[in-house]
């Protein structure tokens, strides 16, 4: 702020004008003129002849400067000296390039600034630069789709048009200003990826920036088992400026159109959701209707079509349990996994296929040999927040021909090889870390450091050897499920690039007794891989969610990491 007086020519910067005038007196000879009698407090603290040298070196410095440009100079022939002599529109063009944050201690400055920010324009340019918002307040048309059709297309498709002109704000009174401050910036902070506190259940909310609305989005998997479709998505909430400077948060659950909602941001990272008018989730037929209308969204399917009992007692379960929450919910915020030149793939998102309990949404993270599936939905055997699967990349499989690959005696045979061994090397592990705690509280002399550098040059050679035999696979090879091993899917790819040896976490119903069990993790691309699951003889099949999440990137390495722990131990 006080660079910013200075430039505007308050405070401080009085003596710098004096100091001038001064200079321009002496330049032309203006003998006659009254000396300053008002000394700077620069000035002050030093003689004349330190004076005299100044204006000398300043005069250099003056010279050497470029000739300033005719549309620079102002009406006195010279170029402005501060911030308040430039012309008002290139002022709303400097203005509007700073942050939005940084505008209210702008505005304290000078009255002249604080009238400058009062532009619409500045206040828009941050919309749209911070937070991608693109309409127009006088003209909402989207290339050529009318406001109208907007609100009908990605709000509430069943709304009636006789009820726009009550439920859409007063655009033409409204100001980006007040979109700013009130609706994006106040709400900042819930933006981005969030898992709903739905029991075993979880969910995978995004809340973005939609127009000049804060909508979450519900992301829902594709019907089962069609793993390789897009995404499904519903609207929670809404947030917008019905009245001027006045967010309204609306509840968009049910089937009745928008109502009364509330958003309370409970701590950091945190947030929960309160709809107040519950009778608006309710339907004519009761339950059953409702029952018939999830299940029809959720499954793409009715009951009578769904003959295995087991699946239709779960399918039930799950409505019971979700639908008591009337989207009274709260929100904890989860980060995309970060990502590496040195991972297998890039990591991110995955949808794959979990037998009755139909498709779930799957978070692949590299860390270091390991890398980790944590599921972001769950089921009442596995739930959210649980590491489904463990590759161990430190061991690939080399599977056997397609002939015998078919055999699944032979495919168990290799795999519990591969697990003794790393069993083996687990315990040599910790023997090793036994064996060095003991040295180092023994030794009372750096005489034991060197030892850690072995162990780092161990692991890289551990490293090299992974590197060695994945570039020793072959580009693809073929693949086949063995005979006897389920899949929901028959569609899998024939080909693979590489298999590891894994684990994979199952349990009883309500997570008990849970256990890993080995299993085989199969790349088939740079967006599909499957995991054979050898005690259950099942196969999941995972393929990347291809979506451009906004905000939703770890600020760090640890912070990712923290997030996985949160989730994991909230699950359990």
């Amino acid at each position: 702020m006080a660079v910013c007086a200075r430039l505007c020519g308050v405070g401080p910067a009085r003596g710098c004008r004096r100091r001038g005038a001064a200079r321009e007196q002496r330049r032309g000879g203006g003998g006659d003129s009254e000396p300053d009698t008002d000394t700077d407090p620069e000035e002050a603290g030093g003689g004349g002849g330190a004076s005299a040298e100044d204006d000398e070196l300043t005069e250099r410095i003056e010279c050497a400067r470029p000739a300033p440009h005719p549309a620079e100079v102002g009406p006195n022939g010279r170029a402005p000296m501060s911030l308040l002599e430039l012309p008002p529109e290139l002022l709303v063009q400097i203005f509007g390039s700073l942050p939005g944050t940084d505008l209210p201690s702008l505005a304290r400055v000078c009255t002249t600034f604080r009238r400058i920010l009062r532009t619409d324009t500045i206040w828009r340019r941050r919309c749209r630069e911070e937070y991608g918002v693109c309409e127009n307040l006088r003209k909402l048309e989207i290339t050529g789709v009318s406001c109208r059709d907007v609100y009908a297309k990605r709000i509430n498709p069943r709304v009636k048009s006789g009820r726009f002109m009550k439920i859409l704000p007063d655009y033409e009174h409204m100001e980006y200003r007040d979109v700013y401050t009130c609706l994006l910036h106040r709400y900042r902070h819930i933006l981005g990826l969030w898992q709903p506190d739905i029991g075993p259940y979880g969910g995978l909310l995004n809340v973005v920036v939609d127009g000049l609305f804060i909508i979450g989005w519900m992301y829902l998997p594709p019907h089962d088992p069609h793993v390789d479709d897009p995404m499904r998505f519903k609207p929670l909430f809404r947030i917008h400026l019905m009245e001027r400077k006045s967010a309204t948060v609306e509840c968009m659950y049910g089937h009745k159109g928008p109502h009364n909602g509330h958003i309370q941001i409970v701590k950091k990272d945190e947030f929960s959701t309160k709809c107040n008018q519950t009778d608006h989730h309710r339907m004519s037929g009761g339950r059953q209707e409702e029952f018939r209308t999830w299940l029809r969204e959720e499954w793409g399917r009715t009951l009578e079509d769904i003959f295995h009992e087991h699946m239709q007692e779960l399918i039930l379960m799950k409505f019971i349990y979700t639908s008591q929450y009337d989207n009274c919910l709260t929100y904890r915020r989860i980060y995309l996994p970060p990502s590496s030149p040195e991972d297998l793939i890039k990591p991110g998102l995955f949808k794959g296929t979990y037998g009755s309990h139909g498709l779930e949404i799957v978070m692949l993270s590299f860390h270091g040999r390991k890398a980790k599936g944590t599921k972001i939905t769950g089921d009442p055997n596995i739930p959210a927040g649980q590491q489904t699967v463990e590759i161990d990349l430190a061991h690939p499989l080399q599977l056997p021909d397609i002939e015998n690959l078919r055999d699944f005696g032979e495919l168990s045979r290799i795999v519990l090889e591969v697990q003794e061994q790393v069993r083996r090397e687990e315990q040599e592990e910790e023997q090793r870390r036994e064996d060095e705690d003991r040295f180092q509280q023994a030794a009372t002399s750096p005489a034991a450091q060197p030892q850690g550098g072995e162990g780092a040059e161990g692991e890289e050679t551990a490293s090299g050897a992974e590197r060695a035999a994945q570039d020793k696979a072959p580009a693809s090879q073929p693949f086949v499920l063995p005979m006897g091993v389920i899949s929901r899917n028959e569609d899998y790819p024939r080909t693979c690039r590489v298999c590891f040896y894994g684990t994979g976490l199952i349990a009883g119903h309500g997570f008990t007794s849970p256990e890993r069990t080995p299993g085989v993790f199969v790349l088939f691309d740079d967006d599909r891989f499957g995991f054979i699951w050898l005690e259950l003889k099942s196969f999941s099949l995972y393929s990347r969610i291809k979506v451009s999440f906004q905000n939703a990137e770890a600020p760090s390495r640890e912070a990712f990491d923290e997030m996985l722990k949160n989730i994991q131990s909230l699950a359990t």
